[in-house]
């Protein structure tokens, strides 16, 4: 769509904020109104749409993007958005070590430790670890408490949470950044971790470096809508 507008505005609308285009109200895709109750999202999102040129380019507009889909995906439905989420709780990266390398291993353990030791006294749960790839069972009630943890986020929470994990692999580290346990960079660098290894190792590969890059903008847009809401 091409950029038809002069005048970007932030407008109360039902005790939150809505964007305005010359006045009209922006819609998301199913057409419900485009509102929130920040107002440090509601100018993050007006801020993009200032800076739309000539066309809309979603991929510059992150925190638009993800509120459609709090409003449009998450809200009607949350149980069913959250699903592909909680169901991390069963195969966290964090828990799979590596089999052969000691070096590896020794990095894996100073970095993912830590976390699930966090996640444990969080909930009051525990972990079962394995080396390798082949799944390991978590215990019944280490699985529950993490899903029901999600479950207990509201939309624009679990929205959030959506692309840290699924990039990451973990959703204690989606968990640890949404209960601010953790920095976010600190975070990436610990789901990244096998990634980075390997390249110090045997040397970069210019297309994962472009995947990666790509998932740290995603993470990293996460995290800011995250710190916004």
């Amino acid at each position: 769509m091409k950029r038809f507008w002069k005048e970007v505005a932030v407008v109360p609308e039902d005790g939150g904020w809505a964007i305005a285009l010359d006045g009209r109200p922006v819609r998301t895709p199913q057409r419900a109104s485009l509102a929130v109750a920040s107002a440090a999202l509601a100018e993050a999102i007006a801020a993009e749409w200032r800076d739309v040129c000539e066309t809309i380019d979603p991929a510059a507009m992150p925190m638009t993007g993800l509120t459609n889909a709090a409003i449009d995906l998450a809200t009607p439905n949350l149980a069913a958005f959250a699903a592909p989420v909680a169901a991390y709780a069963q195969s966290d990266l964090f828990c799979y070590r590596d089999a052969r390398d000691a070096a590896l291993q020794a990095e894996q353990a100073a970095a993912w430790n830590p976390l699930l030791a966090w996640a444990e006294v969080r909930y009051g749960i525990e972990f079962a670890l394995t080396q390798g790839v082949l799944p390991v069972d978590q215990p019944e009630a280490t699985v529950a408490a993490l899903q029901d943890a999600v479950l207990a986020q509201d939309a624009w929470r679990i929205t959030a949470l959506t692309p840290l994990v699924t990039i990451g692999g973990s959703l204690v580290a989606g968990l640890a950044l949404l209960e601010d346990a953790f920095d976010a960079d600190a975070l990436w660098e610990a789901v990244s971790l096998d990634e980075l290894y390997q390249e110090r190792r045997w040397g970069a590969d210019s297309e994962a470096q472009k995947a990666r890059a790509t998932h740290k903008r995603d993470w990293d847009n996460a995290a800011r809508f995250l710190s916004l809401l």
